[in-house]
């Protein structure tokens, strides 16, 4: 979570003047995104999240709570809940919206406590930002679950995004994995350094899964290269 993005969040909370965040990233795409759109309900949820947030179980860490928007579903479905994200802006909005449970800091930083659910949602596996740092993470997120936990998480193959060759394959970077990428936020004549983000396409998370003593599983596909995952300690 940037600290626009928060900062956006928190000024919605606070006013309901709806804004757009602009997004931009290293292909060179930009897109406007409403801020109202972290605040939707289950039913305004894509329907990976909405089987996600189905799918999760017992205690619940949301990992890049944002606007808390998940936090809410599940705890109105009677789950225990801890909202975490490093922008401090997010975690004021995820209290005001009445979310008790709330911790400000990174995944990598977050010790001691075990979860039977971990939720990483929005591309949430994003914040390793490389392919080389996800066995880290992944390392990591195996000490914060209780026996048979499971982690929860989407992100999308991005192939699609590169040009082709005569032959109609990708030209991919010549070094490093083609799905880490740049991004940037602007919001209100604010403009942020670009921080690296990792979207890792399901055959490449099975491998680092496996390698790292998880059994993965795709649980569905989404409407546009994205996918649903759930991995749990072997």
């Amino acid at each position: 979570m940037s600290g626009l993005l928060g900062k956006a969040l928190l000024q919605f909370q606070e006013t309901s003047k709806e804004k757009d965040i602009i997004t931009l990233n290293s292909f060179g795409d930009e897109e406007a995104v409403p801020v109202s759109y972290f605040f939707r309900s289950y039913l305004d949820m894509p329907e990976l999240e909405q089987r996600a947030m189905d799918l999760a179980r017992g205690t619940v860490l949301d990992i890049g709570a944002g606007a808390g928007s998940h936090c809410l579903y599940l705890m109105d479905q009677g789950h225990d809940v801890l909202a975490l994200d490093p922008s401090a802006d997010a975690i004021a909005c995820c209290t005001h919206r009445g979310i008790s449970q709330v911790h400000c800091g990174k995944i990598q930083d977050f010790t001691g406590t075990t979860f039977d659910t971990l939720l990483m949602l929005m591309n949430g596996v994003g914040v390793a930002g490389s392919l080389a740092d996800l066995d880290d993470l992944l390392i990591h997120l195996k000490t914060l679950l209780n026996p048979r936990g499971q982690i929860l998480l989407d992100s999308s193959d991005i192939r699609y995004m590169y040009e082709l060759d005569n032959a109609g394959n990708p030209i991919y970077p010549e070094e490093g994995y083609y799905g880490e990428i740049l991004f940037a936020i602007y919001y209100e004549g604010e403009y942020e350094t670009p921080f690296p983000w990792l979207y890792v396409d399901y055959e490449t998370l099975s491998d680092k899964a496996k390698s790292n003593g998880f059994k993965s599983e795709k649980i569905m596909d989404g409407p546009h290269f994205d996918y649903l995952a759930r991995l749990s300690v072997e």
